[in-house]
């Protein structure tokens, strides 16, 4: 569906963009992921043909969007971050007038009305777009990106400054697309993007630095055993005993969860610590109310893949969290 190869793009002496490949197959929900300054909204706006690059080609559907312009941006539907929408219009009269824009060849009542239905808007579409709610304008600038049926959709924060119900009711919305679409996800609220999207791609300063799914970055990223634990005792003789036990590497205690409780993020070299660490503190009287795995979630990889160079330390790519409804929620260069 999407083809693009070697885009490079230069703004005076500084690379935005440097030598980025990448393909998305036909019904494929793709992640796009970067830090503030990292290439990219202009990445995206190269794929919707808003700028152009210095060097290399994007191809959407078998054409290149430099050479058949019209042709390509056919092909794709564009939800910006902020939707452009006319606020004195009704919402009949604003896809109407993107309709014609757009010059579409189906039939516009019926056209307009099967959008309006499937993004769930049609009991507002003869009410002025000023005033409807947040939830509601978002999902009118996703029916003009839907008009015309266009095989790729590029949304970029498609959810922002929505409340939990209308974040919940987009997403859904979104994996129902994916039936009839192909679609480019871009968003700062990562379980989002791990929660609907088959695949993700993370640029850094420029560069591609990843391209898989999220469970097989999380393999990647997770060498190492990392365990969660609440321990009752005193937390000096627990970490003092803890500290010698071989397959450990690095232990870090947290706050008192309980009276005499405290929780121990440990790192290992293996599963098989945990017989070690039961025995140890079973030997000291401190007894385990609570031991779990901890796996690596989408924000621990994104931290780790955007990190400086000059940040970076022997153990940085075993790194564990437990929170997996956080969010990494910055504004900005996307």
């Amino acid at each position: 569906m999407i083809e693009v190869r070697n885009i490079k793009k230069y703004y005076g002496s500084k690379i935005a963009v440097d030598d980025v490949s990448f393909a998305v197959n036909d019904g494929e929900i793709l992640g796009f992921l970067g830090p503030n300054g990292a290439g990219k909204s202009t990445t995206m706006n190269i794929l919707t043909g808003y700028i152009s690059s210095n060097e290399g080609t994007v191809t959407i559907d078998g054409f290149e969007i430099l050479k058949e312009p019209i042709k390509a941006k056919s092909k794709i539907g564009y939800l910006p971050e902020i939707p452009p929408l006319y606020l004195d219009m009704t919402v009949r009269e604003y896809l109407n007038f993107m309709f014609d824009l757009k010059n579409i060849k189906f039939p516009k009542i019926s056209h307009i009305e099967e959008i309006c239905e499937k993004v769930k808007i049609i009991d507002v579409i003869d009410r002025l777009i000023k005033n409807l709610s947040k939830g509601y304008k978002q999902r009118v600038g996703l029916a003009q990106a839907l008009l015309g049926n266009p095989k790729l959709l590029i949304l970029d924060e498609p959810t922002v400054g929505l409340d939990p119900k209308q974040i919940i009711e987009i997403r859904n919305l979104i994996k129902e697309l994916k039936k009839d679409h192909t679609i480019i996800l871009s968003s700062h609220v990562l379980p989002e993007i791990q929660s609907i999207c088959d695949r993700v791609l993370v640029i850094n300063k420029g560069k591609i630095v990843a391209d898989d799914t999220a469970e097989n970055l999380s393999n990647n990223l997770q060498a190492e055993t990392n365990l969660i634990a609440q321990i009752q005792g005193d937390k000096e003789i627990v970490l003092r005993t803890l500290s010698n036990i071989q397959q450990i590497i690095n232990i870090e205690a947290s706050e008192e969860k309980s009276e005499g409780v405290f929780e121990y993020k440990i790192k290992s070299v293996s599963d098989d610590v945990r017989k070690h660490i039961f025995r140890e503190l079973a030997k000291i009287d401190c007894p385990i109310i609570e031991l779990k795995t901890s796996t690596v979630n989408l924000e621990d990889i994104f931290l780790q893949l955007t990190k400086d160079e000059d940040e970076l330390k022997p153990n940085d790519l075993n790194i564990s969290s437990n929170n997996a409804e956080s969010e990494f929620d910055k504004g900005g260069e996307k």
